[in-house]
């Protein structure tokens, strides 16, 4: 199968192949295979090949929707029997996983040939993908560019037409974003509607779900469909809608009625592009029929709630740190400096002040739910700047020198006074300060490609939903992709056309 052709048809396009016998699951991973052969020196997107099983997986009697399809797990939490899941970290590159994660055995319920696992900052603690064991990710858009993180590799695998789809998740953005900086579909759940299992029923107090991104709005909801519902050992039990959220591609979503806010506590002046992402999309909907209106503030105190995402995250990653030195008896050298900075932040805080942070999640909550009386969607930037080009957020090495002398002497808490975790916070926050609220609230939000740079660069929109509105996106979604189609878009430059450019 030549690659043109591949890269033709969505994730259900190449399933239908299949099923018509028009071509063999071993031709598409052959095709995939050799794709991500091809782009992998420009790209470093797959940190981990799984050729063998893949090939054994072909030659059974695959079934399910995705039969025959091939597909990228993330290397963070996406747990495969047998394989490493790294988390972009030393100290896990070489500890096989006891089982399948429930998404994954979900999604080879479905009959996807999974072939590799893509690359991810330590613990998916940043919006970049550059970790020190594998090196960093690039954007098939821009090679000299960030794709976004967490779920780096995945976007840049999907973009670059190695896969359609690919596993992603999301605990402060890690779907959105990247998919904003690569010309994707990424959907976030809502919370619990995705378990986590079977090791925990939920992370981050449900902040963060597994998901895909992909360059179709039908293969996300289809995707959506192979992963929606509780398990036994998960905390809950989903309602779920009495359709398909398959079916709601290409169904009406009525005359809707959006907020847009690009204003931001944390980035007073986002980039123009970011601005006229908004503004075009704007212009299409109203086109569409719908009531747009710009909103002066965000919804909630946007300030305060990433005060308190950053507060439970460093809790989190200290946890995380911990837990791993516990597993595996590693070493403090077995850490990245940043990882082990956050991680130290994070003990310095009082268990009073990180349930002080859970503990107003539900004010940020009635916050945007007295927003949703009065409106059915929030309607932001993705991204508050463009993609950062590799290497800029790397922490300085003087900075790195005197977080090194803190931690080895164990006055890591003096990091709280020095200025370096507000620097961090900003490099790593101020460009990407809108995908936060919906994790935090635990409602639905899906990044839409509706918006290219003059230089060809993605640049995401965000669409966040309240409580139970995932059918509500797909609606959207269907209807934009039809109004300004996108999955034809192919970047150029991981194939020698220039730095940022597109075809179509």
């Amino acid at each position: 199968m030549r690659f043109d052709e591949y890269r033709s048809h969505d994730a259900l396009g190449l399933a239908a192949l299949v099923r018509g016998g028009e071509v063999t699951p071993r031709e598409l991973l052959d095709a995939a295979t050799q794709r991500a052969d091809l782009v992998a020196p420009r790209l470093n997107a797959i940190v981990r090949r799984m050729d063998g099983a893949a090939r054994a997986r072909v030659a059974e009697d695959l079934t399910g929707p995705f039969a025959g399809v091939p597909f990228l797990l993330k290397d963070l939490g996406q747990d495969y029997r047998g394989i490493p899941t790294s988390g972009g970290s030393r100290a896990l590159a070489e500890v096989p996983a006891a089982e399948h994660a429930t998404v994954v055995t979900r999604w080879l319920d479905a009959g996807l040939v999974v072939f590799g696992k893509t690359n991810t900052p330590e613990f998916g603690a940043k919006a970049v993908t550059e970790p020190e064991l594998f090196g960093p990710a690039r954007n098939p858009w821009d090679t000299r560019r960030t794709p976004g993180g967490s779920s780096g590799g995945s976007a840049a695998a999907v973009a670059a037409g190695v896969v359609p789809v690919a596993g992603a998740s999301d605990g402060g953005g890690s779907i959105r974003i990247p998919a904003a900086c690569c010309g994707l579909v990424g959907l976030k759940p809502g919370r619990g509607i995705v378990p986590m299992g079977p090791v925990r029923g939920e992370a981050m107090h449900g902040a963060a779900t597994d998901g895909v991104v992909s360059r179709t709005v039908r293969d996300t909801a289809a995707m959506l469909d192979v992963l929606a519902g509780g398990d036994p050992g998960g905390p809950y039990l989903p309602a779920m809608p009495s359709e398909t959220f398959l079916s709601q591609v290409g169904a009406q979503p009525g005359r809707l009625r959006i907020g847009v806010c690009t204003a931001s506590s944390i980035n007073a002046s986002p980039h123009p592009e970011a601005l006229a992402s908004v503004a075009s999309a704007g212009r299409v909907l109203e086109g569409l029929g719908h009531h747009v209106e710009v909103l002066e503030s965000q919804p909630v105190n946007d300030l305060a709630l990433a005060r308190d995402f950053l507060t439970s995250w460093f809790a989190y990653l200290a946890w995380t740190v911990e837990s791993t030195r516990q597993r595996t008896g590693c070493r403090d050298r077995n850490f990245e400096t940043d990882t082990r900075i956050v991680a130290a932040l994070g003990r310095s805080q009082s268990s009073v002040d990180y349930l002080a942070a859970v503990m107003r999640r539900d004010d940020h909550v009635r916050e945007l739910t007295a927003f949703f009386s009065g409106y059915d969607l929030l309607m932001t930037p993705g991204l508050a700047d463009l993609p950062p080009l590799v290497g800029a957020l790397e922490t300085p090495p003087w900075a790195v020198r005197g977080a090194e002398a803190l931690l080895a002497t164990r006055t890591a808490p003096l990091l709280r006074h020095s200025g370096l975790a507000e620097s961090i916070i900003d490099d790593n926050l101020s460009w990407v300060p809108y995908t936060q609220l919906a994790n935090l609230t635990g409602r639905p939000a899906m990044s839409l490609p509706l918006h290219w740079t003059p230089e060809g660069l993605p640049m995401g929109v965000q669409f966040v939903a309240p409580l139970g509105g995932e059918g509500r996106l797909l609606r959207l979604a269907g209807q934009l992709e039809q109004a300004v189609p996108w999955a034809d878009r192919q970047p150029a430059a991981i194939d020698g056309v220039g730095t940022a450019a597109s075809t179509r």
